[in-house]
C-alpha cells in the first residue's frame, strides 16, 4: 500500500496531514477577517453580533455544507479539484470548458494574493512590539524560502506542516474561549437574526460581505488539495478546525466589546486577544501558520496546471516528481511565476490591510464557477433534478451577493487580481481554442491502404535502412487511421525504410491515474500500433513506457526486436529505435478571420514559450527526429494566374 493511500484513509496520521495541507488558508482567516469587518467603523453590539453572525453562517453554508458535505462527493478517483469536478462531467458537458477555466484561473489568482497577505498579516504583529519595524523585507524573504523548498514535495512539508496546525488551532480555540467566557453575551451572535440585521439596517452593512467572505476564501483550496488527503480525513477534521475558528472569532468579538463607541482600526483584534507576555511566541506561530496558507495555494496551483496540461488548456512545462507519493508534483515555471507575482504584490500593496482590499474578489468567481460545473455533476450522477435546482437556487444567489459585494473592492486593489485571473483565461482559452483550429481539418487516411506499401519499403534494399525500428506519435482513435502527414514523411519526405513501422497513441482519460496500454499487430512483424490511455494526472513519460512494452511483447514471443542486420543479427543485439515528431507549423497559404488569425498567432507565441514536443512526451532526445510540416487551415481561395509570353 503507498504512503499517500494509508494518508487517504481515515487515521490520526492521516488527519495530522490534513491539518498541515489542507486548512493552511481558510486556518489563518483569523487574523484578518475580523479586522476588516470593522476596520475604521465605531465598535457597536450591532456590528460585532451582526459580522459574527455572518461569519457563523457562512462558514456553515458556504464552507460546510457546500464544500465539505457536497462537492466532496465529486471526487475522480480521490482526485479534486475544479479540472477534475470538469473531467467527470466533459464528455457531456464538453462546451463548460469555459467556465472550468475561469474558475481555475481564479484560483491561480488567488494563489498569487493568499502568501502576500497571509505572512504580512502575521508579520504585522511584530508593530506591535516595535511600530518602527520594516515588514516588507521579512516578508518577502518568508514568501521567496517558500518558494525555495518547493522542490522538495509536499509530502515532506505536509508532515513538518501538520503538527505546527495543530498548535495554531489549539493556539486559536484556547485564546478564543480565554475572552468569549469573559462576556458569553457574545454567543447571541450564532443567532442568525444579527446576520440579518446587520445586512438589512446597518449602515452599508450589505458591503460588509465583502469581509465576511475572507472567512470562506480557503474552501476551493480545500476541494482542490483532496487527493493528498481523501475526504473522510477532511470531513473529521473539519470539525475540529471550524470549532476552533469559531471560538476564535467569538473571543475577537468579546475582546472588541470593551471598546464600544470607539475605532479600532489601527488594532488588530486578533493580537489583542494575546496577553504581552505571549505576544513574541503568538506572532512566531502565526507567521509559521501563515506560510502554511501559502502552502496550501501553491501545491493546489501546481495541480491545477498539471491538470490543465492534460487537459490541453496550458503550454507545455515540465512538471516535475519529487516524491513516489501519489499528487506530489513540482511545475518549476509555475513555482518561479508564483513567486514574481507574490513580490509584486507586496511591493505594490505594502501592508496586509490594503491587500484585503484585493483579497477575495477572483475566489468568488471560482466559486460561482464551481457551483454550475457541481450542479451539472449532480445531473450526470443521476441526483434528482430537484437536489441540482436547488444547489442552483441556494448558492447563486450567496455567491452572486459575495461577488457585488466584492466588486466594491474593484478599485481599492480588487482590479489587481481580476486581471491576473484575465491574463490567465487568455493564456487558456488561446491554448485550448488554438489546438481546436489545429486539430479541426486534420486530415486522416485509412492505414489499411498502405499497408502493402510500407511492407515493400520495408524490404527494398535500395533505400539505405533509416532505422530498425520506426516509432510515430499519432492522435488518430481509430485503430486503422493515422494522419496524412504521417504517411508524407515515411513515403514521401526522404523515404524512410524501417524492419518494423510502430504508432503509438495517447488517449487522456477522465480518470486522474489510469495506466493501460492495448497492442494491435495490423501487419504481422511489420506494422504495430499502441494504445496508452493515460489518467489526466500521469506524467506522460512515453518513452519509459513503450519500452516497458517492448519488453512485455518480447516475453510473450509477440515481436523480435533483434537487429536485423546480418553482422548483428547473430550477436542478438537489438536493433535500433527512433521515435519521428512532426512539428506542425502554421502554413502562409492560409485566409483565417480575423478571431482565428488573432488566436492563431497568439497560440504561436505561447508554442515557442513552452517545451518542446518530445519533452512534454518524455522522449530520449538522442533517439528523436523532429520534421517541420506546414499546416494549411484554411486554404487560400482559387485566384487566377496568367501566364505571359515575350
Amino acid at each position: 500500500m503507498s504512503e499517500n493511500s494509508k494518508l487517504s484513509k481515515l487515521s490520526l496520521a492521516g488527519l495530522l496531514v490534513t491539518l498541515g495541507i489542507i486548512y493552511g488558508d481558510i486556518g489563518t482567516s483569523p487574523l484578518y477577517v475580523v479586522k476588516a469587518i470593522v476596520s475604521d467603523k465605531v465598535i457597536t453590539k450591532e456590528l460585532i453580533f451582526g459580522g459574527l453572525s455572518c461569519i457563523f453562517w457562512t462558514l456553515t453554508l458556504q464552507t460546510t455544507l457546500k464544500y465539505v458535505i457536497i462537492t466532496l462527493r465529486a471526487d475522480n478517483n480521490g482526485e479534486g479539484g475544479i479540472f477534475s469536478l470538469y473531467a467527470l462531467i466533459r464528455r457531456r458537458r464538453p462546451h463548460l470548458i469555459f467556465p472550468a477555466i475561469v474558475g481555475g484561473c481564479a484560483l491561480l489568482a488567488d494563489g498569487i494574493i493568499t502568501p502576500p497577505v497571509s505572512v504580512s498579516s502575521a508579520v504585522e504583529g511584530l508593530l506591535i512590539l516595535n511600530p518602527d519595524i520594516s515588514t516588507i523585507p521579512i516578508v518577502i524573504t518568508i514568501i521567496t524560502v517558500l518558494f525555495l523548498i518547493q522542490r522538495v514535495g509536499t509530502s515532506i512539508v505536509g508532515k513538518a506542516f501538520g503538527p505546527i496546525m495543530m498548535v495554531w488551532f489549539s493556539m486559536l480555540a484556547i485564546l478564543g474561549i480565554s475572552w468569549a467566557i469573559k462576556m458569553p453575551e457574545v454567543l447571541h451572535s450564532l443567532n442568525p437574526y444579527y446576520a440579518y440585521n446587520l445586512l438589512a439596517n446597518y449602515p452599508e452593512g450589505y458591503w460588509l460581505l465583502g469581509a465576511v467572505f475572507l472567512c470562506t476564501t480557503g474552501a476551493e483550496a480545500l476541494y482542490s488539495d483532496l487527493g493528498h488527503c481523501g475526504k473522510k480525513n477532511i470531513r473529521v477534521s473539519w470539525i475540529f478546525v471550524k470549532s476552533t475558528l469559531i471560538l476564535n472569532y467569538l473571543g475577537q468579538g468579546a475582546w472588541l466589546l470593551q471598546f464600544e463607541g470607539k475605532t479600532m482600526h489601527e488594532v488588530n483584534p486578533f493580537f489583542g486577544l494575546m496577553p504581552q507576555w505571549f505576544l513574541v511566541p503568538g506572532i512566531i506561530i502565526a507567521t509559521a501558520a501563515a506560510i502554511i496558507a501559502s502552502q496550501a495555494l501553491i501545491s493546489g496551483s501546481f495541480t491545477l496546471i498539471s491538470e490543465a496540461l492534460r487537459l490541453n488548456v496550458w503550454p507545455k512545462v515540465r512538471v516535475k516528481y519529487p516524491t513516489e507519493a501519489k499528487g506530489q508534483l513540482y511545475v518549476p515555471s509555475a513555482n518561479w511565476m508564483l513567486w514574481a507575482g507574490c513580490i509584486g504584490v507586496v511591493l505594490y500593496f505594502e501592508e496586509s490591510a490594503k491587500m484585503e482590499a484585493a483579497y477575495g474578489l477572483a475566489i468568488t468567481i471560482a466559486m460561482l464557477m464551481t457551483t454550475i460545473l457541481l450542479a451539472n455533476y449532480l445531473r450526470k450522477t443521476k441526483t434528482p433534478w430537484i437536489f441540482a435546482a436547488l444547489l442552483l437556487v441556494v448558492y447563486l444567489p450567496i455567491e452572486l451577493s459575495f461577488l457585488l459585494a466584492n466588486l466594491r473592492k474593484f478599485s481599492h486593489g480588487g482590479w489587481v487580481t481580476l486581471v491576473i485571473s484575465f491574463i490567465f483565461i487568455i493564456i487558456m482559452w488561446v491554448w485550448f481554442k488554438g489546438r481546436k483550429i489545429k486539430n479541426r481539418l486534420t486530415e486522416f487516411v485509412k492505414l489499411r491502404d498502405y499497408i502493402p506499401i510500407l511492407q515493400q519499403l520495408s524490404n527494398d534494399t535500395s533505400i539505405p535502412k533509416y532505422a530498425t525500428h520506426l516509432v510515430y506519435l499519432t492522435s488518430a482513435d481509430s485503430l486503422m487511421e493515422v494522419e496524412s502527414k504521417v504517411v508524407y514523411s515515411i513515403l514521401q519526405k526522404q523515404p524512410k525504410r524501417a524492419d518494423i513501422y510502430w504508432f503509438v497513441h495517447i488517449h487522456v482519460d477522465d480518470q486522474p491515474y489510469t495506466m493501460e496500454y492495448k497492442v494491435d499487430h495490423i501487419a504481422s512483424h511489420d506494422i504495430i500500433k499502441i494504445d496508452f490511455k493515460l489518467g489526466f494526472r500521469v506524467e506522460q513519460k512515453i518513452n519509459f513506457y513503450f519500452r516497458k512494452v517492448v519488453e512485455e511483447l518480447m516475453k510473450n514471443h509477440e515481436v523480435d526486436v533483434t537487429s536485423r542486420y546480418a553482422s548483428l543479427s547473430k550477436l542478438n543485439i537489438t536493433g535500433d529505435f527512433r521515435f519521428v515528431v512532426l512539428k506542425r507549423h502554421l502554413s502562409y497559404e492560409n485566409e483565417l478571420s480575423v478571431y482565428e488569425g488573432l488566436i492563431m498567432d497568439a497560440y504561436s507565441v505561447l508554442d515557442g514559450l513552452s517545451i518542446s514536443e518530445e519533452k512534454a512526451f518524455g522522449l530520449d532526445t538522442s533517439s528523436v527526429t523532429v520534421e517541420k510540416v506546414p499546416m494549411i487551415i484554411a486554404p487560400v481561395k482559387e485566384f487566377k494566374l496568367k501566364r505571359v509570353y515575350k
